[in-house]
């Protein structure tokens, strides 16, 4: 048997975006490193022939990121981005797999963000922010570059590449309007495009709108504002003609549960298909026919239809289910999913099961003797199911304990922990990473997370820290009062609203140990102020800073007002460059403890955004937390 080491977690390479083509035979993906050394995040193309030898072949041997691809109709061109040409700016590329033959398709000065394969074959839809012009070239040399806010905001407008001529063009139509998605009729009719008022993370996502863009005349029609955070744009025909469906969170409120909304052509009706399910929609993926959804359920995943009738459920899975490709027929699809024990990696079958796995991206983790892992189903102090995972001591069963404990609460805070291979993060503590070094780690789903259905996850609106912290707090006893948890040796940890869970902890109870806070919100009326997701935080802590001269909710619940109770020696770890959570929420922490003199290290990560992504400071993100709970935990 082989030691789980810190080189193992971080030097190995993930599969993304798996793409079937139409004929259901030839499948690509993008492999990319789980962390980077330089600047760029160096991915790679492979291909193969699934149905034939099965052997898969790098389809392109530059150094680049690559990404997004994407199928011609008849299988035989493989489209996707690539800055071979110049790092950090996309351009579409065509690969024929017949002879391995790679063309540069566009020269666009600005990059190219994503593209779609039209009808015609003489066209492909771009999505692209507007070149530079030679203003905006003196400037940026003289330094002549005061930025106004709201004017020459960068946004993604849609261009038509004419591949006989090579020439781009971009119609005028949707104003001003940041484009988001397009989804072309499965027919070959118009595409369905998805717009917001700008790029603007905060306001941008309140402000969506569908449209109808028809790529041959060059029109558009609107067809009025979406819901939230819309997304995941799918076709397809019904008795009463074409329905065009989308992913977004369920009003009123800004945080919620995700819904597929379904809107009928004929009548423009639009309702709530997944309405009052105990599952959590996270993708549509258009067929011929019916789409397919994808839905989180509780720590697995259910693959289902959309039937007139409602979801009919095709296939669970354990754990995730992501990157849904399919034929045009839906009969076979592509997703990555892995299990408790082994890493993601791409798989194929038909939607009802079972799936083939057709890759090995890690094989250096065989043999590595990992936690036992197992799901967890309790109640919370007023009657909720809940669940989670507990991970035990590589080598121990739960007759072995009690052992310290580490509880790692997740991010979001709609996400959710599902019942897979718990080994790798860009933000906070492995569970097996702590589980290969004697730790018990118990992974909660509160309330507030996805899964569950819409209730479950807008119950925690204007209300964080509150019931979603006694939820942890009552499977933590349950752990104890089951012998699995030692009382004396407990820690918490966790990244970004995981973080804020770790701080707020520590602010409610001197019970733990030892903490750790990854990107941590720590002060909720600071981040509604500089967070890109400003007023979506508000609506989370209760109230944003312009509501009045207070007393204001979201200071009830930021553990920063809480600093002076902190009797918990404390990691707190941060990107420099965090715009999620700004660096200032971890500063503002840092020093309330010196004030109060609390035990604490802080350490920010240079050129870091939100997730750890370098591999150094990744393997200090590992080994520093190691060290952490061995040194407050460990006898």
């Amino acid at each position: 048997m082989t030691d789980l080491t810190a080189e193992l977690v971080v030097e190995g390479r993930v599969p993304q975006t798996s793409t079937l083509a139409p004929n259901g035979h030839l499948l690509s993906y993008v492999l990319a490193p789980i962390s980077r050394s330089g600047d760029h995040l160096d991915t790679a193309l492979w291909l193969a022939d699934i149905e034939g030898d099965g052997v898969w072949r790098r389809a392109t041997a530059d150094t680049a990121t690559e990404s997004r691809p994407r199928w011609s109709a008849d299988s035989r061109t493989l489209y996707f981005l690539s800055d071979r040409a110049e790092r950090g700016t996309p351009q579409l590329h065509r690969l024929t797999p017949a002879d391995g033959v790679v063309s540069a398709l566009t020269g666009w000065r600005a990059g190219i963000i994503d593209h779609l394969r039209l009808a015609d074959p003489n066209l492909i839809a771009l999505l692209a922010e507007d070149e530079p012009t030679e203003q905006d070239v003196r400037r940026a040399r003289d330094r002549d570059d005061a930025i106004v806010f709201g004017e020459r905001e960068p946004r993604a407008r849609i261009r038509l590449l004419d591949l006989r001529t090579g020439q781009v063009t971009t119609p005028d139509v949707f104003g001003d309007r940041h484009v988001v998605e397009l989804r072309q009729r499965p027919d070959g009719g118009p595409l369905a495009v998805l717009t917001q008022a700008s790029a603007d993370k905060d306001y941008g996502p309140r402000t969506g709108q569908l449209h109808l863009f028809d790529p041959t005349t060059g029109t558009a029609e609107d067809l009025g504002p979406v819901e939230v955070d819309a997304q995941s744009l799918a076709w397809w025909p019904d008795e009463d003609g074409w329905h065009l469906g989308y992913v977004a969170l369920t009003p009123p409120l800004l945080h919620a549960g995700t819904a597929v909304f379904d809107l009928a052509m004929s009548s423009r009706v639009r309702r709530n298909r997944t309405a009052d399910l105990p599952m959590c929609p996270t993708e549509l993926c258009q067929t011929e026919a019916a789409p397919l959804v994808v839905f989180a359920n509780g720590l697995n995943t259910t693959l289902a239809r959309l039937d007139p009738t409602g979801p009919t459920t095709l296939s669970q899975h354990p754990g995730r289910l992501d990157d849904l490709s399919t034929t045009p027929t839906g009969e076979k699809i592509a997703v990555l999913t892995g299990s408790r024990y082994q890493p993601t990696n791409v798989h194929i079958g038909p939607p009802t099961g079972p799936l083939r796995k057709i890759t090995d991206t890690r094989p250096e983790l065989d043999g590595i003797t990992l936690g036992t892992q197992q799901p967890l189903a309790y109640r919370a102090a007023d009657g909720l199911d809940l669940d989670g995972l507990l991970v035990l001591p590589a080598g121990k069963t739960a007759s072995d304990g009690p052992f310290p404990l580490v509880t790692i609460a997740h991010g979001g805070p709609y996400d959710r922990y599902a019942d897979h291979l718990q080994l790798f993060s860009f933000s906070s503590a492995r569970a097996q990473w702590l589980a290969t070094a004697g730790y018990a780690v118990f992974l909660p789903n509160p309330r507030g997370g996805q899964g569950h259905g819409h209730e479950f996850a807008t119950c925690v609106a204007g209300r964080v820290g509150w019931e979603e912290w006694t939820d942890i707090l009552t499977g933590i006893d349950l752990l104890i009062t089951e012998g699995i948890a030692d009382p004396d040796r407990l820690g918490i940890a966790g990244g970004s609203h995981g973080g804020f869970m770790a701080a707020w902890a520590i602010g409610q109870t001197d019970r733990f140990r030892a903490a750790l806070v990854v990107a941590g919100i720590t002060d909720w009326g600071m981040l509604a102020a500089t967070g890109e997701y400003g007023q979506l935080d508000g609506a989370l802590s209760g109230s944003i800073g312009w509501d009045g001269i207070g007393p204001h909710p979201h200071d009830a619940v930021s553990p920063v007002s809480f600093a002076s109770r902190v009797r918990t020696p404390v990691l707190i770890l941060h990107g420099a460059e965090d715009t999620n959570v700004p660096l200032g929420q971890a500063v503002y922490f840092h020093r309330a403890l010196r004030h109060f003199g609390a035990e604490h290290e802080f350490v920010i990560y240079p050129r870091e955004g939100h997730s750890i992504r370098e591999r150094n400071h990744q393997l200090d993100v590992l080994r520093r937390t190691r060290a952490w709970f061995d040194r407050w935990l460990q006898p």
